[in-house]
């Protein structure tokens, strides 16, 4: 039973109805839709799975089993932990967005989940509720670590939240078929793994994120004169 609460927990973290404001963003898809980057199906899923492959899985998941390794070394409820290395890492992550855009995004989404965990019991979000350096990673790697669910089982629910939002977002702008959005879904489970085990190997001096594209359309979307999405 202690397994099956632990994937449960997992699932609260991962779902849409998460409090958090994760809907309102799409990282420079409605830029890359709005320039004909991204028309199709197939140009649809070229874009998420490279965003995966080259940023998600290069940055935040190496950052995310490094957070979820200092908050494993206390047990769950203990409230001290490394906040330092928490905070470098914080730092770290917070330097590579590659556009302000992204990174208001990251800061927003972090101080929203910090909220919510406090009400739900977990008192070393307190003090990230309005930090300047809070983050998506940080936090979600604190909520599995106190609800035990396991590092792998993290990283893939972390991967899986953000692809979930990226085909809900290239649905609503291409825009795709609900069929269409669930053939993506499903390349992208084929490759969630990889990225999973690329991630744990991963060592320092390999972290970091080079996606030019993703860089120029999250920039100028913030000057797009019509859009549905904040980022």
């Amino acid at each position: 039973m202690e397994t099956t609460l632990s994937h449960l927990r997992l699932w609260q973290l991962i779902s849409p109805a998460l409090p958090v404001g994760a809907y309102a963003y799409s990282q420079g898809l409605e830029y890359a839709v709005d320039q004909g980057w991204v028309k199709n199906e197939a140009s649809a899923q070229a874009w998420i799975t490279g965003v995966a492959s080259h940023s998600v899985a290069r940055l935040d998941l190496p950052v995310l089993v490094r957070m979820y390794s200092v908050w494993s070394e206390n047990e769950p409820g203990d409230k001290k932990g490394d906040k330092n290395e928490i905070v470098r890492w914080s730092r770290f992550l917070l330097a590579s967005r590659e556009s302000a855009e992204i990174l208001a995004e990251d800061r927003h989404l972090g101080q929203a989940l910090a909220k919510l965990l406090v009400d739900l019991e977990i008192e070393q979000a307190d003090e990230w509720r309005q930090s300047e350096l809070s983050n998506f990673p940080a936090m979600f790697s604190l909520a599995a670590q106190q609800w035990q669910v396991s590092l792998d089982q993290t990283l893939a629910g972390y991967l899986w939240a953000w692809s979930e939002n990226q085909v809900a977002a290239a649905i609503k702008l291409v825009p795709l078929g609900q069929t269409a959005g669930q053939r993506i879904l499903s390349h992208l489970i084929e490759q969630i793994p990889v990225c999973v085990d690329e991630a744990i190997a991963c060592e320092d001096e390999e972290i970091g994120v080079l996606c030019p594209g993703l860089a120029m359309a999250s920039a100028k979307h913030e000057t797009q004169y019509s859009r549905l999405f904040r980022s």
